[in-house]
């Protein structure tokens, strides 16, 4: 079974997405995964400055198949989901897939997520599942 290395963009403002979007792929049966994202009470938020900042999200990225991306408006006018998108989108000779997930139970989704997925799925355990398994190489 491959085991899938993801990085999860999202807002710490509404991280009980993330923690409910990992449980959700933890229940999942036949489907094995390393989270590669930057929970809230990481240590890598004590780099001194954004560049280094950057970097070290970079370095979180660099070994995960795909990108998932909590897609609700707010994602719009985040700073750091956006260059997370950026990095994912620039920074790899072998360029990240971005899944973007759609919140439970929204149709809106942040433009510019939408505008930089590779696919878009709805709050559903067996799509996002799906659209990990097609999209990563």
């Amino acid at each position: 079974m491959t085991t899938y290395n993801l990085f999860i963009s999202h807002s710490w403002s509404y991280s009980d997405a993330y923690k409910k979007l990992i449980d959700l792929l933890k229940e999942r049966s036949y489907f094995d995964f390393r989270d590669y994202s930057v929970p809230k009470d990481d240590p890598v938020h004590n780099a001194p400055n954004s560049q280094e900042l950057y970097e070290a999200i970079k370095k979180q990225m660099t070994p995960c198949h795909v990108v998932l991306v909590m897609a609700g408006v707010y994602a719009t006018y985040s700073t750091w989901i956006q260059k997370e998108i950026k990095i994912a989108k620039t920074e790899f000779v072998n360029l990240k897939p971005i899944i973007a997930i759609k919140p439970w139970a929204q149709t809106n989704v942040s433009q510019f997520v939408a505008e930089n997925a590779d696919q878009i799925v709805g709050w559903n355990t067996d799509s996002i599942v799906n659209a990990i398994r097609e999209l990563a190489p």
